[in-house]
């Protein structure tokens, strides 16, 4: 089956077609990722249609998406999660959810404990804990650098880098600093290949964003003399 993978909760938008055999192997098709934090709605669909001349695929080859559903900031993360619906309608195909955050791990793969973590703005990091790059601890959660407690693992992500000075040598290596559509591709299938659910392709929100809707406007008080 073919699958097109892309995330833009993070200031990276990276997408990738990747594709599985009957016996759950995968092969990667083409991939591409850029950093601008300002710029996913403008890079996000060129990524794509350049993926499949890339790959000499049409989007009508697809079998399935999966897309990053954070946690990350609301603008960006809306683009990739409106970006996949709207594909998946158009196509009659699945749409998958993968945590930011479990795409990023499963890129390490490492096979011992560790932490991932992505900037969260307002000085804060979302995090989570796993026990190897498959297996994550717990919920995915938002805290400021100086409150986390990491027990002293391996810590990766962007989250990692931009505190070094906090967390000290444990961020020393935080590769892959932002997620990988491939990696995610990849989780994708073999998730789906072992008969695992995935998670629905609806944002994850850990906190309100930072738009907000006017309330309404304040009385104000007629003065007679």
């Amino acid at each position: 089956m073919l699958l097109l993978a892309f995330d833009t909760a993070t200031p990276a938008v990276t997408a990738a077609i990747g594709e599985s055999g009957a016996d759950g192997s995968f092969t990667p098709r083409a991939s591409a990722s850029s950093v601008d934090a300002r710029r996913h709605g403008e890079l996000l669909s060129p990524t794509i249609r350049s993926l499949t001349e890339e790959a000499g695929v049409a989007l009508a080859d697809l079998g399935a998406i999966a897309v990053g559903i954070g946690p990350g900031p609301y603008t960006g993360l809306r683009v990739g999660l409106a970006t996949a619906h709207a594909l998946a309608d158009a196509l009659g195909i699945a749409c998958h959810g993968v945590a930011t955050l479990d795409a990023l791990a499963f890129a390490t793969k490492r096979n011992g404990p560790f932490v991932a973590m992505t900037d969260a703005r307002r000085k804060e990091v979302f995090w989570a804990r796993y026990d190897d790059h498959l297996t994550r601890v717990g919920e995915v959660a938002v805290e400021r650098p100086a409150d986390l407690h990491t027990g002293g693992l391996p810590l990766v992500g962007d989250g990692a880098r931009m505190y070094a000075d906090v967390f000290g040598e444990a961020a020393s290596a935080p590769e892959p600093v932002y997620p990988d559509a491939t990696a995610m591709a990849e989780l994708a299938l073999y998730r789906l290949h072992r008969g695992e659910t995935l998670p629905e392709p609806t944002p994850l929100y850990l906190r309100r964003p930072d738009a907000v809707v006017p309330g309404a406007p304040k009385k104000v008080r007629q003065w007679v003399r």
